[in-house]
Parts: structure tokens; C-alpha cells; sequence
């Protein structure tokens, strides 16, 4: 089984908690026999944004160490890794990868991908980029799936993401073929406090009506605030209130469990209120049609629904065939099965959010079982051709029909 091997360490030096992180991953090559898999080909590198003023540097040390390997990563708020959360201090999370060359490829915005046919792709992208949302859709329309996973850099203040070299602004990541399997789930983090009603009227960001009722009266209701004084006393809950957009077709609301989001609904925030039009302002340019459901933040929801898609990516990775992989039994079956994994979440999210020191990666490995794992705290995160807030991203990388036991 191709090795992924991984390495994490904080330090306020950038060079010393890369050593740190190297000898880690020496020491699982070394236990491991990780040669006999084949060279170590991919690297994943997610950096504390203290470090982004040496993202070059960094890049150029990376090569270094490990020559021949193609590195791909960006800089963040937050990084992680197994079941650890490093949110606002300096530190870098490593995941390096035995892929056979040929099944996969580094792509930005100097080199697009074009020497394999691309099924999936990771993408790191600029929140400061023009045209994100159309950019990431060209990208999507780039692979034969369609399929992307990814996110935003998160930095307070400018950014850098590698892509075998180092960026600022567009797109990078790296392209997939289909010989690389890999299994993916969006996990929502709100919950709707109304229906799902459709746009009926708008212009630009503004919702006039939802079923043809004024969408602000729609949102005093759902908030349980219609009466004569509904909208100075709604506004301290507007602000805590959020709006689930869905495409027409595609399904709102998770298909079973608890009412919550399924993962084609993309949430975002409410800019502002329209009385005279009875309006709501969303972050986004609305289009009749759209389905729409106000919404808010819920901690218990975004963990059972955390808990679902590690459930359903392990329950996927102990369905492969029994000739790929000798009959375990369990989570330990599931772990043979599933090589690595990636996991971006945006940055509301993480411990914090989630009652504690990195909460949220501990629930991961906990269902998921104790796989290499590496990832980031995102300014929002892309699952298909969409671009999410408030949501986690796992993507697992499991074994291909070609990989024995």
C-alpha cells in the first residue's frame, strides 16, 4: 500500500518545527519500510500564517529535504493534524504520499493541468481573487467527475499558497486521475429555523420575496418575531441568523437523521435588511429559483452531522472488494483500507466552536479511526464546483482496484 506518512510540530521558528515535523516522518519511513512502497512522490504542507513572510523559504527547504517531491499547501489560521488543532500559534502539519507518478499532477495558475486526464482535484485558492466562484467552476469543468475539494486561504494578512512554487492569488492544487480513489463528504454546520422556500423575486443580493411572500416577514416568522415590534427586536438574532442556499433540483435538507442541510446547500451570511422593500441582503448574487432557508449556527447539529460522514466515508472504505484487502474486521479494516485523508473546515469552526482544545479533530479521529491526517481552518471551503462557509471538507484517499493487501 502506497505509504502516507505524516509529521506536525509548533515552534515560533519555522525551521525548527519543520525538523521536528521531518523526524517524524523519518521515523514512521524507518518503522514502516516505506521505501518498499515506492518513493515518497506527493506532499501535502498546510503553514501557520506566522509563517507566510517565509513561504519561500519554506518551499525551498521542503525540496530540499525531500527531492523529487512535488508540494502542494497554503498558509492558514489554523492547521492540523490526526487529532490534533494548532488554531493562532505557529506551526506546520505534513503529509507525504508514495502515489505512482502519472496519477496525479500539480496544477496553478502558470500551468494548468493537461498531462493526465484529470477525474478530481484539490484546489487551494486566493479569497482576494476575482471571479473565485467562476474560476473554481472552469476548474471543476476541467475533470472528468467534476469533482473538487479544497479551500480558501485563511491569513490575517497577505497569503501564499504552493503549488510547487509559491503563489499569491488564483488557484493551485493538484489534478487526480481515476486510479487514485479517494471518497469525499461536506459536513454542514447550521441547522434551518424555518422551511425551505424558493426565490420568487430579486435583485442582485437582495431577496424580495420567498414564495411570493416579502422575504423579510418570511425571516420575522421563521425567527418567531412577527409581531407589531418584530424588526427592532429581531435584529440581535438577524445577526446570529444565516441563509442556506440550494439550487433548484438539488436536495435542501439531508435525507435522513434530524432536520439539517444536505451538502449541496451552500450557507452564507445576511448583509443587511430592506425594510422599505421588505428585503433581506445575502452575500451572494440570488437567482429565481433558488431555494433559500434561514438558518443558524448549531454546535450539537455540526457534530452529529461531523460523526454521519466519517461513518459513511469508513462504511465506504469496508465495502471495497475483498480481493483488494484481507478481511479485518472493523475499525482496524476500515484503517487499512483508508490511506490518507485531508480535512479543511472553515475557520469559525475548530475547537472552539466546537467545546474545547481541537474538539473538532478529535471527533474526526475518533470516527474515522486513528488514519494519517492533515488539513487546515479555511475562509471558506469548495466541495464540487461549490464555494461553502461553515462547513468541514473530508476527503479520504483509499485504496485503488490495483492495490493488494
Amino acid at each position: 500500500m502506497p505509504a502516507f506518512l505524516v509529521g506536525h510540530a509548533a515552534h515560533p521558528d519555522w525551521r525548527r518545527a519543520l525538523a521536528l515535523a521531518a523526524a517524524q516522518v523519518d521515523a514512521q519511513q524507518a518503522r514502516h519500510d516505506a521505501s518498499a512502497e515506492g518513493p515518497l512522490t506527493l506532499g501535502f504542507v498546510y503553514f501557520s500564517d506566522h509563517y507566510v513572510a517565509q513561504a519561500e523559504a519554506l518551499h525551498a527547504a521542503l525540496g530540499l529535504r525531500w527531492p523529487g517531491v512535488s508540494w502542494v499547501g497554503c498558509a492558514a489560521v489554523g492547521v492540523a493534524a490526526g487529532g490534533v488543532e494548532y488554531i493562532d500559534q505557529p506551526a506546520l502539519v505534513l503529509m507525504l504520499a508514495a502515489l505512482p507518478r502519472g496519477r496525479f499532477e500539480v496544477y496553478s495558475g502558470a500551468r494548468r493541468p493537461g498531462r493526465i486526464e484529470a477525474f478530481s482535484a484539490l484546489v487551494h485558492a486566493d479569497p482576494a481573487t476575482p471571479d473565485l466562484a467562476e474560476l473554481i467552476a472552469e476548474m471543476s469543468d476541467r475533470t472528468s467527475s467534476g469533482y473538487l475539494f479544497g479551500g480558501l486561504v485563511s491569513s490575517r494578512g497577505a497569503g501564499a499558497h504552493l503549488a510547487d512554487g509559491v503563489w499569491r492569488g488564483g488557484l493551485s492544487g493538484v489534478a487526480f486521475s481515476s486510479e487514485v480513489a479517494l471518497v469525499s463528504r461536506v459536513t454542514q454546520g447550521s441547522q434551518p429555523v424555518g422551511p425551505t422556500r424558493t426565490v420568487t423575486a430579486c435583485d442582485g443580493p437582495l431577496a424580495l420575496t420567498l414564495d411570493g411572500e416579502p422575504a423579510l416577514a418570511c425571516l420575522l416568522r421563521d425567527l418567531g418575531l412577527d409581531g407589531p415590534h418584530g424588526l427592532r427586536a429581531a435584529l440581535p438574532q438577524v445577526r446570529a441568523t444565516l441563509a442556506g442556499l440550494t439550487d433548484a433540483g438539488d436536495a435542501a435538507l439531508a435525507a435522513r437523521g434530524p432536520r439539517q442541510f444536505g451538502p449541496d446547500t451552500r450557507v452564507r451570511h445576511l448583509v443587511g435588511l430592506d425594510p422599505a422593500r421588505q428585503a433581506v441582503a445575502v452575500a451572494e448574487r440570488l437567482e429565481t429559483g433558488l431555494r433559500l432557508a434561514f438558518c443558524q449556527r448549531d454546535v450539537q447539529a455540526a457534530r452529529r452531522d461531523l460523526v454521519r460522514i466519517c461513518s459513511e466515508i469508513r462504511d465506504e472504505a469496508e465495502s471495497l472488494p475483498e480481493a483488494r484487502v484481507p478481511a479485518l474486521g472493523g475499525p482496524a479494516e476500515a484503517r487499512r483500507r483508508i490511506r490518507g485523508a485531508l480535512y479543511i473546515s472553515c475557520a469559525g469552526r475548530g475547537g472552539p466552536h466546537f467545546g474545547g482544545p481541537s474538539a473538532e479533530l478529535k471527533i474526526v479521529q475518533h470516527a474515522l479511526g486513528d488514519v494519517p491526517l492533515v488539513g487546515f481552518f479555511a475562509g471558506g471551503e469548495v466541495a464540487r464546483h461549490h464555494l461553502y462557509g461553515y462547513t468541514g471538507v473530508l476527503t479520504a484517499f483509499t485504496r485503488g482496484p490495483d492495490e493488494a493487501g
